[in-house]
């Protein structure tokens, strides 16, 4: 006699242990991202608490895993609904970067090299863009920070942050291989 487990439906299965793959992760960061701007203004956008918008994201995470019926642990889910919030109120993969006092150098050659100077070794950092359109969204959402642009008329911009840093960004046709970022970091020293 052999005992045989009762059955549990593959979806819970799935859910248990199962990890997205980058790719799905990545479809469904955007999913969330373009149902989140669809459904808030950019004024609304400006005007929601942090707090509130988390729940937002949170909820369109759920039901996009429900109706797709993505495998998703908790971890995962809230490592995408962060990045998202990256995204909308940061400088999206960049932003755990710049928030590591240990860093003092971030330099993006394209959108998928990325490294990062800490302790005065220089090492290829763990993000990426998704594409050269996405690098240059960040990228024009700092230089707007601060006033300035970046366009085929001005393809180079020096600006320094809020928080001090010193940012060197170049776009095509003065950068061969897309969009090229280089911020100096000052760490925990301004």
């Amino acid at each position: 006699m052999s005992f045989v487990p009762p059955s549990r439906p593959r979806d819970a299965v799935s859910r248990q242990g199962a990890a997205a793959s980058p790719e799905r992760r990545s479809d469904l960061k955007s999913k969330v991202h373009r149902k989140l701007l669809q459904s808030l203004n950019s004024e609304t956008l400006r005007l929601i608490s942090k707090e509130r918008l988390r729940g937002e994201i949170g909820r369109a995470v759920e039901k996009l895993l429900l109706q797709e019926n993505i495998p998703m642990t908790l971890p995962e889910r809230d490592r995408i609904i962060e990045e998202i919030l990256d995204e909308v109120f940061g400088l999206g993969p960049l932003e755990p970067l710049m928030k590591d006092p240990s860093i003092t150098d971030i330099l993006v050659n394209n959108y998928s090299k990325v490294y990062i100077e800490r302790r005065g070794v220089l090492q290829r950092a763990p993000i990426e863009f998704k594409d050269d359109k996405h690098l240059l969204h960040i990228i024009e959402k700092m230089v707007a920070a601060v006033g300035r642009r970046i366009d085929e008329a001005n393809p180079i911009v020096a600006a320094r942050l809020a928080d001090g840093s010193r940012v060197t960004a170049a776009i095509p046709p003065v950068t061969l291989d897309g969009p090229a970022l280089s911020i100096r970091r000052f760490g925990g020293r301004v």
